[in-house]
């Protein structure tokens, strides 16, 4: 018995010293890190080394929203079942397809030193976090590993797993249930999406006022997807911008020399290869040229949460050929996908460019082609400005259509390497003295002087031009002397070019309607509302209200068409929508407004509304609760200034979850300045005062001076902290929850 005893207290001993360990390293970490509040609740942080630095920035993100970053590693890990149950079980596999948690495990052990200090250094801050708050329970993840860092290493919202792989497909296949088929898939091209991707502008001397570069950085996310932030180090780290809840690089923003913007690109990195199998012997073998290759196979278990709050395992054994995992099946053969799968690389990538001093510091960062889903609009402070493609780009055979499923079985089809970065689009320095991207193609990211379509392959881009590309380029191409301020006004500019385009040959198909048809009379009315409207939009336009429902049914009606027929929307409303379509869709709109209010004459700001009733990560919408007015429109329309909305169930008006997030404005002189907003606010936490003291400021586009110097924070001295400690702001915190609003929904 005592010897039992003896070897339980010698285990236990074991088991607990080296969290005892951690515990005084972290403490030792926390106490020569800093990090200061200022009047919005950003977090300023400082240590003397960068991994030092990276502690306190996680540290101080778990004081934001831990939730969020919890919730975004369920995610990458594909953990999320553990939480969800069996409606996650899907997106889970999916990502398990990619993410191995044994071979993250290798790759940290093989990561340089650098990079394993920065890795450590993120694990530990969030511990501490968890450590110094007794309070806060995870759902999952009770302790964080350096390794789980390289589970989510690019910043992306979305990202190449959820772009590349249908989950109906995935369970179709390795779950039994009916694969969805050609109509399914082009219905889905009937729902109108926000597309989760950027503005970014960058102005050169010779277009700038004061002669000095300006950078527009405005990501269009899911909201409060991203954490603001300014980290530095006696290191040489010192960045400022937005880091993705959890991640330890800031992922848009700018440093003392330069600036960099992504926007989502349409470059063509995800392939889909159909293979032809067969059992050769006990051998479930693929063929590839003339021999036959066996198929990879993988064991994945999945814990999912259970109803009565239990866990049971799920095990799939997942395939794959070299070309990458199956994810589905079709016309009798198996689909394999392909794309970026370097976390290390894209890691190293992701931090490096945070520290880089010019151009070509940022380039050396970018030839690990570890960035596969992101334009970059660049900016220095040596006057350089820049468009650049992504830099995970394969060479494949001009012969096939890689936007479709090629032969996997031809050895022709492979991808054949990647391209040199001198090999991919790109506008450095351009003489228009400008360079922007709207998630449109790259032709245009400089006016006159941006690279043509002719000189690359096609699958450099598969998005085309877009109605918020038109609109920055006209704008762009007027201004002779930007300053942050008129860029500013320039990126929340109300017009919308779609329904400049598009309204003319509405009135063109009206006058085309026979005297007898019941439309002439019933559509009058909402004719004559569009034909002398401006085209802006505006909180108490009606016309908006009117063109925005118009231009839902538009997209209703014409994505499975323009699916079908392998084109891109926009390209279809301009080339093939015939006029008796268009008004079609006008008598749809005018009728779900008459169903909806009463009526097609109602202001937008009275049903396009910001609202944010709780922290939770899958907002919740109420019409009877408080919520404010936005006069900006989806981007799908060419407003630059984003605003997504989604209809809810049971509720009559629409609310905000995807577009402008983080916006700021750079100019890049002698002492760099800088301007922001970010929807809502800082906090996740509704008691918290940083919770919504930002939502005003977004709905005008109104950006707040960023404090970035040791002058510019003197005046918060009194709320510098140290991880661990309380935070100066806890005592202002409220009784309870003040959802964002100054009225409800539909009040007049």
């Amino acid at each position: 018995m005592r010897f039992g005893r003896t070897c339980g207290l010698i285990l236990t001993s074991l088991l607990v010293a080296p969290v005892h360990a951690a515990g005084v390293r972290d403490a030792a970490r926390a106490a020569r890190s800093s990090i200061v509040r200022d009047d919005f609740g950003i977090a300023h942080i400082h240590g003397p080394s960068d991994a030092d630095a990276v502690f306190a920035m996680m540290y101080a993100q778990a004081e934001d929203d831990f939730p969020r970053i919890e919730r975004n590693y369920l995610t990458a890990l594909g953990r999320v079942a553990e939480v969800d149950g069996e409606g996650a079980v899907w997106q889970d596999l999916r990502q398990r397809l990619f993410v191995d948690p044994q071979a993250l495990q290798s790759e940290y052990r093989r990561s340089p030193g650098w990079l394993r200090a920065l890795m450590d250094g993120w694990a530990a801050g969030l511990n501490h976090y968890l450590a110094t708050h007794p309070d806060v329970r995870p759902r999952v993840i009770q302790r964080f590993e350096p390794w789980m860092a390289l589970a989510f290493s690019e910043g992306s919202i979305g990202g190449d797993i959820e772009r590349g792989v249908d989950l109906d497909a995935l369970r179709a296949f390795y779950g039994g249930t009916k694969s969805p088929g050609a109509a399914d898939r082009l219905a889905a091209a009937g729902r109108m999406t926000e597309p989760k991707g950027s503005n970014g502008i960058a102005i050169g001397p010779s277009r700038s006022a004061s002669g000095h570069p300006l950078l527009w950085i405005n990501p269009h996310t899911s909201f409060f997807f991203r954490a603001e932030q300014q980290v530095t180090s006696d290191a040489g780290l010192d960045v400022y911008g937005a880091a993705t809840w959890g991640q330890f690089f800031v992922y848009q923003g700018f440093n003392r020399h330069i600036g960099w913007m992504h926007t989502s690109s349409g470059v063509d990195n995800i392939d889909e290869f159909a293979v032809e199998i067969a059992r050769r012997g006990k051998v479930l073998s693929y063929r590839y040229g003339k021999e036959w290759r066996p198929v990879r196979q993988r064991v994945v278990t999945l814990r999912v949460r259970q109803p009565a709050g239990m866990w049971t395992n799920r095990r799939f054994t997942v395939l794959a050929t070299h070309h990458g995992p199956i994810i589905r099946s079709d016309g009798g053969r198996w689909i394999a996908v392909a794309m970026l799968n370097s976390p290390r690389a894209a890691l190293e990538q992701s931090y490096l460019r945070t520290k880089a001093g010019n151009l070509a510091d940022y380039l050396r960062a970018a030839d690990r082609k570890a960035n596969s889903s992101n334009n970059t609009i660049f900016a220095g402070d040596d006057g350089m400005i820049a468009y650049l493609h992504p830099q995970f780009v394969p060479i494949r055979d001009r012969r096939f259509d890689y936007t479709r499923p090629v032969d996997g079985s031809d050895p022709a089809t492979d991808w054949h390497g990647l391209h040199r970065l001198d090999q991919l689009p790109a506008a450095v320095a351009p003489v228009t003295g400008w360079v922007m991207n709207t998630n449109n193609w790259p032709w245009g990211a400089a006016g006159s002087a941006s690279p043509r379509a002719a000189d690359f392959p096609r699958y450099m881009d598969q998005f085309g031009e877009n109605p918020r590309g038109l609109h920055a380029t006209r704008l762009l191409s007027g201004t002779k002397a930007f300053t942050p301020a008129s860029l500013t006004a320039a990126a929340f500019d109300p017009s919308l070019p779609l329904f400049e385009e598009q309204i003319p040959r509405l009135v063109r198909a009206y006058k085309a309607l026979g005297s007898a048809d019941p439309r002439r009379a019933r559509l009058k009315g909402p004719l004559d509302l569009l034909a002398t409207w401006d085209r802006r939009w505006g909180v108490t336009s009606e016309p908006t209200s009117l063109a925005v429902y118009w231009g839902e049914a538009m997209w209703r009606q014409e994505g499975p068409k323009a699916a079908a027929a392998n084109m891109p929307l926009f390209t279809w409303f301009g080339a093939r929508m015939t006029d008796a379509d268009r008004i079609s869709a006008l008598d749809r709109a005018v009728g779900v407004m008459t169903r909806d209010f009463g009526g097609w004459r109602i202001a937008w700001g009275r049903i396009n509304r910001l609202q944010r009733i709780d922290g939770a990560a899958v907002q919740r919408f109420d019409d009877a609760r408080p919520s404010m007015p936005i006069g900006f429109t989806s981007g799908n329309f060419g407003s630059l200034a984003a605003f997504s909305v989604e209809h809810q169930p049971g509720q009559r008006c629409l609310y905000g979850t995807t577009g402008n997030s983080f916006v700021a404005a750079v100019e890049f002189g002698p002492q760099i300045r800088a301007w922001a907003v970010s929807v809502g606010g800082q906090s996740g936490d509704p008691a918290s005062p940083h919770f919504d003291d930002q939502s005003r400021r977004y709905a005008d586009g109104a950006l707040r001076r960023v404090p970035l110097t040791a002058a510019d924070l003197r005046p918060f001295a009194a709320r510098r902290y140290r991880p661990g400690d309380q935070r100066p702001d806890a005592a202002s915190r409220r009784a309870g929850p003040a959802p964002i609003g100054d009225g409800r929904c539909l009040d007049r």
